[in-house]
Order: structure tokens, then sequence, then C-alpha cells
């Protein structure tokens, strides 16, 4: 019953996948006219909640199919009768210290600076002795690691709100938005900068799309990710221009070279300071710029007016969310009529995205079921539909999530994730069973990583050498470079060696990358650590069901958007019928989980369940 990729890739061309850009011409794929109500039902509402939110239980597809479509969509949209997101605010660990910022860009800067100042990142230098820089890089590792482990905190919160929240689509949006201005801690490396990009996503993703860049082009965030600091008058660095173009409105094709480089000069000054926006009017280039066809003294904000106002721009945005909601690429003439609709809505992203799911085109037979999903929403539309009441801490979230492709707050390059087929490899393919193995059986031999070292085992044995009463030197030296009789050497040989050695040396960055994980794990809070509530046998005898193909068709209905067809569904039963060794299911209630969690792995290890 493991999942095969033979037959996933056979599903795929059967249905579509959402993936073959022109597997369908644009005119043959249906058209934009308003669904009929007549054409409403649970079908269409569960297809509704699986692409504008991450899926919903029976009751939740129940409740909206009872609506009009317009009334459903509306609730989505606009939230019209849903309830108030009641969602716990993120709690900070307080790790950030002001002497960190602002942030040097590596571990030699830093100790270039603490040489010249005598302190860096609010440390000071000892006067004298030995390893006189050593405070100072340890705080510098120390805030690698603890911005790291705070930004998988902040991925955990958000990976709640999407499974809780009663206003999905918001935090379906803000994922959408978190792929299209892709930033990384990796490199930003300020878990504050991140949570503060997020909470604009989430507050400003569904209305102007001209409110959301420039908030996004003004976000500490994107500016340290673009290199804004180095973007100055005279010396313009052209990275943040041609992205906003070339990947956040435009498009290849549709700008010159020429005006990347006026751009730049448009965006000169645009600088951080913390977490707020400063602008540097000294670094500003206030000289005429000719951009797009027009001339005139333009900063950012009337450069991004300029690129808003070409056809291209709208076409772009419409037909990336199009991609995204609806699993295809429209033809020319199809994304020239979605730029239309966005462009008369004046970029509301919410008016777009209600007249797209209000459309017959949204709900075509080719569109049902035929978009791949992508690792967060697999992961967190599994937990939905098991109506979990938190995201569990074993299997780890941000681990099993990387593992199938997508960790957030690190997208793999500034163009985001690339979706669709990509998600889907013979490796990930099992990865994605895995999960679901893990998730019935947890995993005995599981440790927490945010608990744990990450950056290899040599951190691992510094530890170790230290404990055994090494001196630093020779505890953080190279594996082979420790001589193999060390282990054995008497505790007052290893004190006397601590005496006549490290003498003279200014730091030691083994050592400060061990001991900045210890003040790591020291003051980030933990993740909650349980693994998931499940009972199956409760689910089950709560809706009667009497029979093994009872129970697989209800599991089918509950989880999946294409049923595998009846014969697999009938083995499926035949296999839940000889793990219980009766086909009466009360029967075997008092021993039914551990079957049906087998079950579950097998169905959902399933090429369809793959499609949403």
């Amino acid at each position: 019953m493991d999942l095969n990729f033979i037959e996933l890739r056979t599903a795929l061309v059967r249905f579509g996948a959402g993936i073959c850009f022109a597997a369908f011409p644009w005119w043959a794929q249906g058209d934009f006219s308003p669904i009929d109500p007549r054409d409403w039902g649970e079908a269409e509402a569960r297809h509704l909640l699986e692409r504008a939110g991450f899926g919903g239980t029976p009751a939740e597809v129940a409740a909206l199919a009872a609506l009009t479509p317009k009334a459903a969509v509306r609730r989505l949209v606009y939230f019209e009768g849903a309830p108030q997101a009641k969602l716990p605010d993120f709690e900070p660990s307080g790790i950030f210290d002001e002497g960190l910022d602002p942030f040097p860009p590596s571990r030699p800067a830093t100790t270039a600076l603490a040489r010249q100042q005598g302190e860096a990142l609010g440390i000071q230098a000892k006067p004298a002795g030995n390893r006189r820089l050593q405070p100072v890089v340890n705080a510098f590792f120390y805030w690698l690691r603890a911005s790291r482990l705070e930004t998988d905190r902040v991925a955990y919160w958000w990976a709640n709100r999407m499974l809780l929240s009663p206003r999905p689509l918001q935090e379906r949006m803000a994922l959408f938005w978190h792929g299209h201005f892709a930033t990384n801690e990796d490199k930003v490396r300020d878990c504050r900068k991140m949570l503060k990009q997020l909470r604009l996503f989430q507050r400003l993703g569904l209305g102007n799309f001209r409110t959301l860049l420039i908030a996004v082009a003004q976000d500490p965030a994107m500016l340290a990710f673009l290199d804004a600091g180095v973007n100055v008058k005279g010396s313009p660095n052209e990275n943040f221009a041609r992205e906003i173009m070339e990947l956040f409105t435009m498009g290849v094709g549709h700008y010159g070279e020429a005006d990347v480089r006026e751009a730049a000069r448009a965006f000169t000054g645009w600088n951080y300071k913390g977490l707020d926006f400063d602008f540097k009017a000294d670094a500003h280039d206030g000289g005429i710029k000719r951009f797009m066809g027009q001339e005139g003294r333009f900063d950012g904000v009337e450069v991004i007016d300029i690129i808003l106002a070409q056809d291209a721009a709208a076409e772009f945005i419409a037909g990336k969310l199009h991609h995204h909601f609806v699993g295809d690429a429209p033809s020319a003439d199809g994304q020239r009529e979605l730029g239309v609709w966005l462009k008369s809505a004046n970029y509301d992203i919410a008016a777009f995205l209600e007249r797209l799911f209000l459309s017959r085109r949204f709900y075509a037979p080719e569109v049902l079921g035929t978009r791949i999903k992508g690792p967060v929403e697999f992961v967190v539309s599994t937990y939905r539909k098991l109506d979990l009441l938190a995201v569990p801490g074993a299997p780890d979230f941000n681990t099993v999530t990387e593992s199938l492709g997508q960790r957030l707050m690190h997208p793999p390059t500034v163009a985001g994730w690339s979706e669709g087929r990509s998600w889907i490899t013979p490796s990930l393919l099992f990865e994605r069973g895995n999960f679901v193995l893990d998730l019935a059986f947890p995993d005995i031999a599981f440790v927490p990583p945010d608990r744990y070292p990450g950056y290899g085992a040599e951190i691992l044995s510094v530890h170790e050498r230290l404990r055994a009463g090494m001196d630093i030197s020779r505890a953080t030296r190279p594996a082979a470079m420790v001589s193999d009789g060390m282990a054995s050497e008497g505790m007052a040989e290893m004190a006397a060696s601590n005496l006549l050695a490290d003498r003279d040396e200014a730091f030691n960055t083994r050592y400060g990358s061990y001991r900045g994980w210890q003040m790591a794990i020291e003051r980030v809070k933990p993740i909650p650590r349980h693994t998931a509530r499940l009972d199956l046998t409760g689910m089950v005898l709560r809706e009667g069901l009497e029979t093994p193909r009872e129970v697989v068709g209800y599991l089918v209905e509950r989880f999946f958007s294409v049923a595998p067809d009846r014969a697999t569904q009938s083995a499926l039963a035949d296999y839940l019928e000889a793990e219980l060794g009766t086909g009466d299911i009360r029967a075997a209630a008092s021993y039914l989980e551990e079957p049906l969690r087998l079950l579950l792995h097998a169905l959902l290890s399933r090429p369809e369940y793959q499609l949403g």
C-alpha cells in the first residue's frame, strides 16, 4: 500500500495536475461567467476550501455548501459571517539585545570592528589576557543561532494560524506573498524582521497591491535581503530595482537594462534602521531619470506607480494569482483579460479573487482536483482534515516541510518556490508517505531539532571533549587532529595541559560557534513537543460506520479531492478487513485504532492525495 511514483505519474497525466500549461486551450477551459447556484454543492465547496484555504472538515464543507456561491465566496474573501480570528499572538523569547543592531555582515567584519573600536555587538573586548575577542565572537554566533531558532518558532506560530484560523484565505494569501516576495532568514539574519514582514502579508495580502508593494519595498527584511544599504547616490545597487520588475511586477521582456539602472537611482537612500524604514536623503539621487519612456526626478514610489500603470504589470500579477489558485497558466489572450480585471479593480486583490472564485472556470472539471499540493499546504491540510487543535511538535513541522521542499522563512531563491511538478520526485513522494507514517506512528528516535545542534557532529564533539577536561584549543580541533590517546589520559594531565595551552589567541571560532549554540538554547523558548492526538476509532464509531468498505468510503470523502478508483478502494477495504480479522467494525472496536492508522497511512500515501 506504499506510495508508488509510477502510479502518481499516471494520475498526473490522467487528471492534468494543473501543471501542464498548454494542456487545454484557453477558451476550451471554460468561461469566467458566474457559476450558476444550481451547480453549487459539496464538491464545489470542498474545492473552494482546498484552493482558497487549507481544506476543510466535513462539517466545514457542509456549512459552506449550504450557502449560495456568492455568500460562500464572500465568507472566505471578505470574512462575511466568519467568526473573529481569536488566535494567540506570537510570544517573543526576548532574545534580542540592543547592541546587536546593526548586525555585521560576517564574523571577520565583527572581529575587525572589535579590534578597531574595542567593542562590537554591545560587547567590550577584554582589556588583557587570552582570547580578548572571544565574548564578541560568542555573541556573533549566538545571534545567528538564536535568530534561526526564533524564526522556526515564528513558522510554528504561523502554521497554527493556518490550521486554526476561521479566515484561512488570509493565511493562504500570506503564504502566496511569502513565495512571491521571497525573503530568506539566512541572509536577513533577524527573526524580528521576518516576523514583521509576515505580519505585513497577513494584514495587507487581500488589500490593494500598490499599498502592499510599497510596504514591501520599504520593509526592513526586504531591504536587508536585497542590499539596500549599498544602494547610494553615485553607486546605485541594481538588486532591488531588477527584482521589482522581473519577479515582483512585470516579468522578463517588459523593461530594458537602462530602466533597471534608472530605477536603481530612484531607490537610492532607501534603507532601514532597526525595524523601521529609514530614508537617507543624503544618499538619494534626486537627479533626472528616464524610466519606461518617462522623464522626471522620480523617487521609488513614483517608479512603482509608473510600473503599475503598465498593462504588463496587471497581467503578470493576475496571471500569477490564476496560476496559484486555478492551477494552470492562461493563454496570452486569457492573461490579458485577467489583467483588465485586476486593473479595472484598481489592483484590489480581494475583488479580483472574488470574481475568480465565482467563475465557472474555477469549478471546471479540468480544474477540480488537478493541482499538486505544496508541502506546507499538504501538511497543514492533513492536520486540518484530522481536526487537530494544534500543529504537533513531533514530527517537527519545519523539518518535515523542508524535507518535502518548502521550509517557511527559507525560500531557496529570490524567485521563491517553483511549485507544480517541482514538488514531485520519487524521493519527495516517499517523504510525503513518511510524514503520514510518523504522524500515525510517532518516531521513537525523534530528537527536537531546536534543542539539538543542527550544525554538524563537530559541535557535539567539542562539547564532549570539554566535558572530558580538554582545554579549548584541543577540544575545538578537527576530529582528525585530536590524539587517539587523549580520551584515556588522566584528568590531572588534562588540567596540566590547560595551564600551558592557548597562549595569545585573539579568539576561537569553533568555540564561539559552540558557545553561541549554548547561549541560544538557553534563551530561545522551546517549541512545544507533543504528538498528534489522533482518535480514528472515535471518528469511525461516531459516524456509525459498520464495515471496512464504509470506513474507506468515509475517509476518502473526508480527505480526498480526487477519489481513488473503485478497485483501489475495494483493495484497501480488504486490507483493513484482513488487519481486523473481521468485517464487523464494532466487534473490533477495542483494537481498531492501529489498523485504522495503517489504513490512513496507506490512503494518504496514495497518488490521488497529492492533488487538491
